[in-house]
């Protein structure tokens, strides 16, 4: 039996999931770490600590299937995106925490880029938005504060990396220093129209451009453990940013096909095929994934809140004792109150790109409880992806053809799920594999492999658990998506 590692690197938990030869997950574990605030908006976390549990999950479930280095045809890697890391190129260590893709600190260097005139161009190299939510900046600011740092980053002797880049390097021992195109397409510093490091923007943001990975495309040859990792060495053959990986777990691989992943925060991909499209609407414009040197692209909006609502009604207001009461208690709700939360906990994402603004909730009156705030919460990821929804069907040339995937822990709702479809007023298809992200990377170094199915064949193993269409009627949905975007409009004014 031949198996294919997949190494999930989150932003709360490391897991891995062994594979076999029938693209089955036969094994799983997963180990929470810890989430470092160290001030109001900012979020870090200790890269050893992402490398221990690494380590520990990819020899647990090795050993819970008595599998070996040998039996390993091939490691696929998906991460959080965005995500910062500078080590030292000889130790390893790292010189300061992992700034996470959450982190705000940098928005009045985003800012100031802004007012300077830069954001046009960054723009048009990267398909982003100067936003704290990206690499650049991070990797700026820790050049900035570290003592030194600028200077040892010039002679050569530290490295950067999202999380995909710093794995790779441990696992190797050193040996690669590489990244994929779909990561590389989050730092912004890489051009995707040209497929290579920017060097004006590398200039613009005082970053030598020796501390940046190779850039690969998302199955490739990445290289190879260090015999003392996991008992021999495995090759590293597929490696995509979370988000990514989720498209390609959900096949969506014709232009038109969007998945949209609800995890933490929501992820939606819209498939563009192989010319990248420039938003009108404030989407992000990025790499969906590269094969064989071709880049796919795709619109992309972000929700920096849609899960984290659900953790809020449980760990902030004591509500619910696990994430899955919420649907059921959203089903209690008074039909007659309309409570709405604006979730902007780490400021809005897209379409609005408002770092500063901060949450809020409307229509309460003295018989709202914790039902109303259930609904509002599920609700308000509804009321998100249709901001996405609207904003990309614009984008994409007017073409109102789009089938969405979904995917994520809060899919398992069916009460969310039928909200969603109620408010987009479209259909949402729910896969019998729910776990595509880590599907994604597992294929990718499957096929790299050949122990998996080339890309039109494993597009015909996806398979469909339950679609969901609008039972709402539209004059309700239109209602209720009015009075979303005036709260939205009264949080962007304070």
């Amino acid at each position: 039996m031949r198996f294919i590692l997949a190494i999930d690197q989150g932003t709360t938990s490391t897991r891995a999931v062994l594979f076999d030869e029938e693209m089955t997950a036969v094994s799983t574990a997963q180990l929470e770490f810890t989430q470092h605030f160290p001030q109001a908006g900012w979020v870090e976390h200790d890269p050893e600590e992402i490398w221990s549990t690494t380590l520990q999950v990819c020899r647990t479930v090795m050993n819970e299937n008595g599998a070996t280095a040998q039996d390993l045809a091939g490691i696929g890697i998906t991460n959080q995106r965005e995500t910062t890391v500078v080590w030292d190129r000889e130790t390893g260590e790292p010189i300061h925490n992992a700034i996470v893709w959450q982190d705000r600190r940098t928005a009045t260097t985003c800012e100031a880029l802004r007012k300077a005139g830069h954001e046009a161009e960054i723009s048009h190299k990267t398909g982003l938005l100067l936003d704290p939510y990206f690499s650049g900046t991070k990797l700026k600011w820790i050049l900035d504060t570290v003592p030194g740092s600028r200077a040892r980053a010039a002679r050569g002797e530290l490295l950067f990396g999202t999380i995909d880049s710093f794995l790779i390097w441990r696992l190797t021992g050193g040996a690669s220093h590489v990244t994929d195109a779909t990561n590389a397409a989050r730092t912004l510093l890489y051009d995707i129209r040209e497929g290579q490091w920017s060097p004006e923007i590398c200039e613009l943001l005082d970053i030598p451009m020796q501390m940046l990975p190779e850039v690969k495309d998302c199955a490739a040859d990445f290289g190879v453990t260090e015999m003392r990792v996991l008992g021999g060495e495995v090759p590293i053959l597929g490696v995509a940013g979370d988000q990514q990986a989720a498209t390609i777990g959900q096949a969506c691989f014709q232009p038109g096909m969007m998945k949209s992943t609800y995890g933490t925060g929501c992820f939606a991909l819209l498939n563009t095929g192989d010319t990248p499209v420039q938003s009108q609407n404030r989407m992000l414009t990025t790499i969906a994934y590269q094969l064989d040197g071709k880049p796919t692209y795709a619109l992309e909006g972000s929700i920096f809140i849609a899960g984290a609502a659900v953790q809020w009604l449980r760990d902030g207001l004591g509500i619910i004792d696990h994430a899955a009461q919420s649907g059921e208690l959203a089903l209690q709700a008074d039909p007659v109150q309309n409570v709405i939360l604006v979730p902007a906990f780490t400021g809005l994402g897209a379409p609005y790109w408002k770092p500063d603004c901060q949450g809020a909730v409307f229509g309460l009156t003295r018989n709202s409880g914790p039902a109303e705030f259930a609904r509002a919460a599920l609700q308000s990821v509804a009321y998100q992806t249709r901001d996405l929804w609207e904003a990309m069907r614009a984008d994409w040339e007017g073409d109102t053809h789009v089938t969405l995937r979904v995917d994520g822990g809060m899919t398992a709702s069916d009460w969310a799920m039928q909200g969603l479809s109620d408010i987009l007023g479209a259909a949402v298809d729910r896969p019998t594999m729910q776990e595509t992200t880590v599907l994604g990377a597992a294929w990718l170094a499957g096929m790299r492999s050949g122990l998996y199915p080339d890309q039109a064949e494993f597009a015909e193993t996806w398979a469909l658990d339950r679609q969901f269409t609008p039972e709402m009627k539209t004059e309700d949905r239109e209602a209720a998506y009015d009075a979303w975007k005036r709260a939205v409009a009264a949080v962007m004014q304070v």
